[in-house]
Parts: structure tokens; C-alpha cells; sequence
């Protein structure tokens, strides 16, 4: 299948929220027959070309998502273009995301911008307009939360999706 759609979801160090944000979407939107590609980068370069946060992976595979192949990226201008939505996991990536498409404005001119900004929780009755919080200094209770939030977030999204596959995915949000 061809995916119609891609989505990108955004944490700061592309190592815990955004892949599994990632694998959960994507499972959710395979699940449902969705044409739809997922990815993920972190807005920082602190982790470039690491597996997942071992505890992010530990805690995602009992939940059957399996994390291990999927490696940490910066988010590039190009993103912009190439991705149909991103994804933030919380307020302050969302503020970076929209500084970092306004360079991806000036260098490809607003025609090429393809991607329209959101926050995970964007939809999400149990977590509306909820941060994703970042677990990764905390304890195993917060990459649970992560978990139970991107479910609870994914679920909302592929609710959306599947309501815009009759408009060619056009306006999602």
C-alpha cells in the first residue's frame, strides 16, 4: 500500500515520546487500512542515529511495540515539504516546529510547504491539548503515561484520518 499521508512526530530528542509516538500511529493506522507513512525526529541533535531510550523500549514492547529499529533524527527544513503533518509532543516543540517552518518558508517559498502543525493531543478527548511529557528523567510511571497517551492520541488521529479519506486527506486539521 502507498501511503496517501505522512506524519511526522516531533519530541526534543527523538529517544522516548516521538517513536513511540511513531510505532503506536503507525500500528493504530495499520490496524484500520490507512495509507498512512509515520516518522519521527527530535527538534535537537542530541541523539543522532540512537535506538529508542532502552526504558521507552522495554515498556513499549509489554504493550506489543516494538521500538527497536527505529533510530533518533533531527528534524530537517525538508521535513516541511516532504511531510504532510507534523506532530508535536509538547508546547515547546510545537513553538520550535513553527520557528523551524518559517526557515523552511524563507528557503522553499510557502508553495512547497506541505505540512501543517499540530500537537499530538490536538484531538484527543482524554488528553485534549495535553503535553506528551517527557519521561526521561523521571520514572517508570512516566513512560507508562507516554504509552497510555499516545494510545489515547493515535486513536483520535486515525478517527481523523478516517474521516478525510473521503477528502483525499485534504484539511486535516
Amino acid at each position: 500500500m502507498t501511503a496517501q499521508y505522512k506524519v511526522l512526530c516531533v519530541c526534543l530528542g527523538n529517544i522516548c515520546r516521538s517513536p513511540t509516538a511513531e510505532a503506536i500511529l503507525r500500528h493504530y493506522c495499520d490496524q484500520h487500512g490507512l495509507a498512512v507513512m509515520v516518522d519521527s525526529a527530535g527538534t535537537s541533535n542530541y541523539h543522532p542515529n540512537k535506538a529508542p531510550d532502552a526504558r521507552s523500549q522495554q515498556h513499549a514492547i509489554k504493550r506489543g511495540y516494538d521500538l527497536s529499529a527505529l533510530r533518533a533524527r533531527q528534524i530537517r527544513l525538508e521535513d516541511f515539504v516532504e511531510f504532510d503533518l507534523i506532530l508535536a509532543m509538547d508546547h515547546d516543540n510545537f513553538d520550535d516546529i513553527q520557528a523551524l517552518s518559517q526557515k523552511a518558508i524563507q528557503k522553499f517559498g510557502i508553495a512547497q510547504i506541505r505540512a501543517k502543525i499540530a500537537l499530538m493531543s490536538e484531538h484527543d478527548p482524554q488528553f485534549s491539548q495535553q503535553a506528551v511529557p517527557d519521561p526521561y528523567y523521571g520514572g517508570r510511571d512516566g513512560f507508562e503515561r507516554v504509552l497510555d497517551q499516545c494510545e489515547s492520541s493515535s486513536q483520535a488521529w486515525v478517527e481523523i484520518f478516517k474521516k478525510q479519506l473521503k477528502a483525499g486527506l485534504q484539511d486535516l486539521i
